[in-house]
């Protein structure tokens, strides 16, 4: 059984207003200790990232991103903090300050001023494949689906203190990036690396850990890498993603379906971000204009077997349903601050996060 795992980006928050709010070298130093392995400093101060070790069941991931995100805000809470998961804070000074490191400081360099609003968290999902080509035929064969799972867990509605009207406002900021969104296709793995090598070279990104595409392969472990979504509210709510990405990964039952333009998957992917679950998205099967729900219902069916046999086929099909009765992270923050305004995402986020 294919192994895998999670890094889940979060943001520090101030209690009172959300507002992002910067950590010291010594606060993340001090919280590692507490937490423990898997935390790392992110881009930014106010953000920092848990992973997993690698896992094989759902219930080991369950039990190591319950645990995480409950020391977390058990940490922020005595730091009159709350801990986001969010994939866009609600509001943002344009002030951030980058975690110091050689390569996130060439990275700032490289963006300037994109970094003024660059706060965004994600959800990455690995997927342990073990041949080098396969990963690169993995990378081919799943991009055109990922449309369709953004749709389904778009969780960044906000910008600048205001609804952005799109549910994965994290999505349309990543676009602004080189090698982001959906990769081309690659012939083989010699074409993978061709490509990344010519990034480098013209410098559009300083190495190949700056790709931003939707999935890649990743530069440390024998896995390929989604990175499509955004952070998510909940842990079941990054259990389904992660499930739908193993068995996205693992199952043949995509091979044979004709490709898709870089076009039609970029497009999906913004009409995705846009809309959410009542996107129209360009069919991975037919190639024609489907409504999410239509291509999902497609997606599942052709899983089903992998899924059952992973023992993931009950938990999806009830994740699914989930969204589909209550809403995506996005709708949910949404209707939250409708209700009460700040204090409603204020007390979403506490929940969603610091628990048990």
């Amino acid at each position: 059984m294919a192994r895998f795992g999670i890094e889940e980006e979060f943001v520090f928050l101030d209690e009172q207003t959300l507002v992002p709010s910067a950590m010291t070298p010594a606060t993340r130093d001090r919280l590692t200790d507490e937490v423990g392995a898997g935390l790392t400093p992110e881009y930014l101060t106010c953000q920092i990232e848990s992973a997993t070790a690698p896992i094989v069941s759902r219930a080991d991931a369950e039990a190591q991103l319950r645990r995480t995100r409950h020391l977390l805000g058990t940490y922020a809470a005595g730091q009159t903090a709350i801990i986001g998961a969010t994939g866009t804070p609600f509001i943002s000074p344009n002030r951030f300050t980058v975690s110091s490191s050689p390569h996130y400081d060439a990275v700032s360099a490289q963006l300037v001023e994109i970094t003024r609003e660059h706060e965004v968290n994600g959800l990455h999902v690995h997927v342990e494949v073990v041949d080098d080509e396969e990963r690169v035929r993995v990378v081919n064969r799943v991009s055109a689906w990922l449309p369709t799972l953004l749709a389904l867990t778009g969780n960044s509605p906000f910008a600048h203190g205001r609804d952005s009207g799109f549910a994965s406002w994290r999505s349309i900021l990543i676009r602004r990036l080189p090698s982001s969104w959906s990769p081309p296709r690659f012939r083989d793995l010699d074409d993978y690396q061709a490509h990344i090598a010519q990034l480098v070279t013209m410098g559009a990104i300083a190495e190949a850990s700056s790709l931003s595409w939707t999935v890649r392969l990743s530069e440390r472990f024998p896995t390929v890498e989604v990175r499509v979504f955004d952070a998510q509210l909940t842990v079941d709510e990054t259990l389904l993603a992660a499930a739908l990405t193993r068995a996205l990964i693992v199952s043949d039952a995509l091979d044979d379906l004709p490709a898709l333009g870089l076009d039609a998957i970029d497009a999906s992917l913004w009409t995705a971000a846009r809309y959410g679950p009542e996107a129209l998205l360009v069919d991975p099967a037919s190639g024609d204009t489907a409504p999410v729900w239509t291509i999902a219902d497609d997606l599942l069916r052709r899983l089903r077997p992998t899924l059952t046999h992973l023992g993931d086929e009950d938990f999806v099909a009830e994740g699914v349903a989930r969204i589909c009765t209550e809403g995506t992270g996005a709708q949910r923050q949404r209707d939250a601050y409708a209700e009460n305004g700040t204090a409603g995402l204020r007390e979403l986020y506490r929940t969603s996060t610091a628990t048990g």
